[in-house]
């Protein structure tokens, strides 16, 4: 089969292998790895602190009985139920460690890497990554000068022998050595050497790092270790966050190595909230992606003010700063239209994945792992701004709720061939497929029929196994973590994903002080619960937010819980003038952020803050919605300055059991399902049919340097495995279909 290059140029060569390994699977963790430093390290706690404190009837959170060792749901997004409240848990609120760390670590010193066989340069023989210890030598500190001529002469030379190995030895080991090839190194199957003239290829804290447009910018990282990037091998993956990080050439150890995240939520995605000035113009009129594109083309002609935002709201120096803060992960939440639109669809279509290609470039280049989140589908899956269109829910709901369905899956086939391809695994090995699918309107059912339906797409695209394809991440719908027990057992890689807000369930107007214990009653149970009994279980989402205060938080022209003035609120908690300007806070009011937030990562173990920036408003030139930036609480001083200050041995969780090829419980769900949300005939609904071509996402441009890079990269076709050739779902020729994201309430068309 051909796939079709249609929706992008030009076309591309469809003969790539698809190159798979070895089924490695993750080692279980046992009481021995707890105790081993070289597989747990964590920093040093405080000996004296006390379990967290505060009074939490005051602050007016209700749910579940203390000491409940059931896991329900956790509040949904932007919706009215009570948050749960437990015991707390057994960890502290421990000191905050400065983190000045050594640019080698044991971690990963000790005997000779093991070989990850499947990555790019895993084509290349060799050996794996060298020793850092001669970094050093690119920061040391000048020698004293001596009153003797002669000395002076001999300290000059050797200074400058100094300098010259800084520059000749860190380019022999990380460029000329790994482009020969490493077993476990990174990889490129171009195999010329070195970076423009005069241009470092890799360097640590304090180093100069030049931009692939030019420009210029200090790379500040006292967490240690270094960033690697050579025009002549950009699929290089030798990159390491901090010393607690794995490099990008070694395998996450889910259970072992601890997912430090954040959102770059409103980038690829946008949302009203985080992108305030591009909405503003337009109040009250634009008040999701959809109204917002119309907006703009009415105003302009064009698109290209969306096309400015991807260019202009996350730029390289994010990923460099999310490092330096670190962090070691980011989730990027992405919108169907980044492969096509339907006529009739008002959003930028083919462009957003363009940007999407520099976040793999700039994450690799800094050590981050990508977590790619599929984020807004065709219809909506729950009818919130940030799914594409404000209103009904046309997913697995409504006469049109199968048809999307199908070309939901279609494009997470594309996106799942895409990152399963070998120069791209390493740096997206997960996959949230669906975020936030509402399960008050789903059938739970049907819900399980699509996540078992993706599961057998995405094998098919990456196959089984450690370092075949990515985790599978599934969001809970709201259905509760419980629910989700028992669902594909034996599944390869299948993780959970609920998103824990204090902000969109019960609250008062307690003080921030009240609030550090409210992460533990809440989610200490839930969380790790679905460790033990279901798996791999991260937090897609947390916010430093105690109320729903913030420029267009709920939507646009919403209002506010904590004011009264949102839908079905009355009373008042107070004025969110005080939370809304972060210049007028109190050292005590960073304070207490810092301790919710620390509190919140020690409970949560593997999650992503959302978000990474919010925007300025047009109207204040400032952010209206600071609770939710991270990167402003970092500049402004309320974010923890080490993600890991509480971390406790107790709470490393559970291994990842060695993958099987077939899941026998996948058998069980049929797909079409038999009924969906108002229809339990889903038999009489609409589809699409697969005879349609099916379109490869364009894989990244040759990199453009002065001087020229000596040679070309091959960085795939966009398509991993060659064996699937299933055509696209496509509209019948003839049929009358329902507007596709208004069809609650339309006839059945008979086709």
């Amino acid at each position: 089969m051909s796939h079709s290059q249609v929706p992008y140029d030009p076309s591309v060569d469809m003969s790539h292998p698809n190159h798979s390994a070895p089924n490695l699977g993750t080692p279980q963790i046992t009481a021995h790895d707890v105790d081993d430093p070289v597989v747990y390290q964590p920093p040093p706690r405080s000996t004296s602190g006390q379990p967290p404190s505060g009074n939490m009837a005051g602050i007016g959170l209700s749910g579940g009985a203390a000491g409940s060792s059931d896991f329900g749901p956790p509040v949904p997004h932007f919706l009215n139920a009570d948050t749960r409240n437990s015991t707390y848990s057994s960890s502290s609120l421990g000191r905050r460690r400065r983190s000045i760390a050594a640019l080698r670590d044991s971690t990963y010193s000790a005997g000779p890497p093991v070989p990850y066989k499947d990555d790019p340069m895993g084509r290349m023989s060799g050996s794996g990554p060298r020793d850092m210890s001669e970094k050093q030598e690119l920061y040391e500190a000048p020698r004293a000068k001596t009153k003797r001529k002669g000395v002076l002469w001999f300290t000059i030379c050797c200074v400058l022998i100094a300098v010259l190995a800084a520059i000749i030895i860190p380019v022999y080991f990380f460029v000329i050595k790994k482009s020969g090839g490493s077993g476990s190194g990174s990889g490129s199957s171009c195999t010329t050497t070195g970076g423009g003239q005069g241009v470092l290829t890799t360097g640590g804290d304090g180093s100069i790092v030049t931009k692939s447009d030019g420009p210029t910018f200090i790379y500040n990282n006292t967490f240690g270790e270094y960033w690697v990037y050579d025009v002549n091998n950009p699929l290089n993956n030798s990159a390491r966050a901090q010393s607690y990080t794995p490099p990008l050439s070694r395998p996450w150890r889910f259970g072992v190595d601890k997912i430090y995240g954040v959102n770059l939520g409103g980038w690829l995605n946008l949302e009203s909230f985080i992108s305030p000035a591009l909405y503003e113009p337009f109040f009250p009129r634009a008040v999701d992606k959809w109204t917002l594109c119309e907006q703009i083309m009415a105003r302009d002609g064009n698109l290209d003010a969306i096309a400015n935002h991807y260019a202009t709201f996350i730029v390289e120096e994010d990923f460099a700063q999310i490092a330096a803060a670190g962090l070691n992960w980011v989730r990027i939440p992405i919108a169907f239209w980044a492969i096509e639109t339907y006529p009739g669809e008002p959003f930028l279509a083919k462009t957003s994945w363009t940007y999407f290609l520099k976040a793999i470039e700039w994450a690799r280049k800094y050590g981050i792992r990508i977590n790619l989140d599929f984020h807004a589908v065709p219809g909506s899956q729950n009818g919130w701004n940030h799914s594409g269109k404000l209103g009904d829910m046309n997913f697995l709901n409504g006469v049109m709720g199968v048809a999307n369905a199908q070309r939901t899956l279609d494009y997470i086939r594309i996106m799942a061939e895409f990152i399963s391809q070998p120069e791209y695994k390493d740096v997206i090995p997960f996959f949230g497929i669906l975020n936030e699918p509402q399960g008050g309107t789903l059938t739970k059912e049907a819900m399980r029929a699509f996540y078992a339906e993706a599961y057998k797409i995405i094998r098919t695209a990456g196959g089984s196994g450690q370092g075949n394809g990515p985790v599978i991440s599934i969001h809970e719908s709201f259905f509760g973590l419980g629910d989700w027990v028992g669902f594909l057992p034996g599944a390869d890689r299948l993780a959970m994903d609920s998103h824990p807000y204090l902000v969109f369930g019960s609250f008062a107007a307690g003080e921030l002080a009240d609030f550090a214990s409210a992460p533990c009653g809440n989610w200490g149970d839930l969380f790790g619960s679905s460790m033990s009994a279901f798996g791999i279980t991260a937090a897609g989402e947390w916010s430093h937010a105690i109320n729903d205060c913030g420029l267009y938080i709920n939507a646009v022209g919403r209002g506010t819980r904590y004011e009264g003035t949102f839908p079905g609120f009355t009373a008042v908690l107070g004025d969110c003038a005080r939370w809304n300007d972060y210049t007028t806070w109190t050292p005590a009011t960073k304070s207490g952020l810092r301790d919710l937030s620390a509190s919140t990562m020690d409970v949560l173990g593997d999650w992503f803050f959302w978000t990474w920036h919010i925007g300025e408003s047009l109207a204040t030139g400032k952010v209206e919605a600071p609770f939710w930036s991270y990167k402003l609480a970092i500049q402004e001083g309320w974010a923890v300055t080490d993600p890991r200050t509480n971390l406790s041995g107790a709470q490393i969780g559970q291994g990842v059991v060695d993958a099987i090829a077939e899941v026998p419980s996948l058998a069980s769900f049929n797909w079409p399902p038999a009924a969906i949300g108002g229809f339990p005939n889903a038999a009489v609904l609409p589809t699409y049919t697969a005879t349609g071509p099916v379109p490869t996402l364009p894989v990244p441009s040759q990199p453009q340097a002065t001087p020229a890079p000596t040679g070309t990269t091959d960085f795939g076709t966009g398509w991993n495995n060659a064996a699937d050739s299933g055509l696209m779902h496509v509209p019948i020729p003839g049929c009358a279909y329902p507007n596709a994201w208004d069809a609650n309430n339309a006839a059945v068309p008979n086709c």
